[in-house]
């Protein structure tokens, strides 16, 4: 009896953890915005986050399988359970944070203008420049205004429902029009055709589609731009799942601590984007 006792407890132990590690989560990404997060020739889901999740899953010691959502339904689909988490380079804002939760942020946006090299806006002021909007307010200020009035009565293509298209309602509303777009792709074949003088993105973002031999002709002008308007980068997570979050948040945390983040970030980026105060 006695060991047999023995070999049901051990057969208990195994079954726990198997079922440890039989764990799994699946995080949604777009799959649209290179370099943060693609669809390679091969349809292979790849990119920083791509990385990065991967990192994070393997440290929460959990199986993750990786899916591909539109970017207008990525909040909605979380909140409705079809998938368990968001790692889709987005950014941390107070209109979010009214419907789902957010991880320590993995990441900071830096947002700027592209247009066409041969484009009358290709001088833009400021080129070069960079401006917290959470430190140097005042000089931020005093430049984008410098700028409104360079692109008066142009228009400018932007990703909507982003903190992108979110900066130039506040900024810009009153002197371009704005026009938005699904995804990162769309505006720039509006840019390239000249349906749209310039657009609004990320500078990770822009840099990496200029790569592309279609894109060569484009370039980042006008000054860069960031701050907590433009959003630190977490996972999203629903608002009941605090035990996941608190799995992510170390994971994270550790990741940026060893230097992990901030190795893949030069890889995809060439820069740094870790989040700083």
């Amino acid at each position: 009896m006695r060991l047999k006792s023995i070999m049901c407890a051990a057969l208990f132990v195994v079954a726990g953890q198997a079922a440890a590690q039989e764990k799994s989560i699946t995080i949604a990404t777009e799959g649209a915005y290179a370099p943060w997060n693609f669809s390679g020739p091969n349809g292979k889901l790849d990119g920083f986050e791509i990385d990065l999740a991967k990192v994070l899953c393997e440290r929460m010691k959990v199986k993750c399988q990786i899916v591909a959502q539109n970017w207008d339904g990525i909040i909605p689909s979380l909140v409705a359970k079809k998938y368990d988490v968001i790692m889709a380079a987005m950014s941390v804002t107070p209109k979010r944070q009214e419907v789902i939760s957010f991880s320590t942020p993995y990441g900071a946006h830096m947002n700027g203008f592209a247009v066409m090299k041969d484009s009358k806006l290709a001088d833009m002021p400021g080129s070069g420049e960079v401006y917290s909007l959470n430190t140097q307010a005042d000089a931020a200020k005093k430049r984008i205004d410098d700028v409104n009035a360079f692109l008066d009565g142009t228009t400018v293509g932007v990703q909507g429902s982003t903190t992108g298209s979110q900066f130039l309602e506040n900024y810009f509303i009153n002197s371009v029009d704005i026009k938005e777009y699904k995804t990162v792709e769309e505006f720039n074949i509006d840019l390239m055709s000249g349906r749209v003088d310039a657009v609004f993105a990320s500078a990770t973002v822009l840099t990496a589609a200029f790569e592309q031999p279609d894109m060569k002709d484009a370039k980042v002008v006008g000054p860069l731009f960031s701050g907590d308007e433009l959003g630190k980068v977490a996972v999203g997570l629903r608002k009941d799942d605090a035990a996941l979050k608190a799995e992510f948040d170390k994971a994270i945390q550790s990741a940026l601590d060893d230097g992990t983040v901030k190795s893949l970030s030069m890889k995809w980026f060439k820069l740094d984007v870790t989040p700083h105060q």
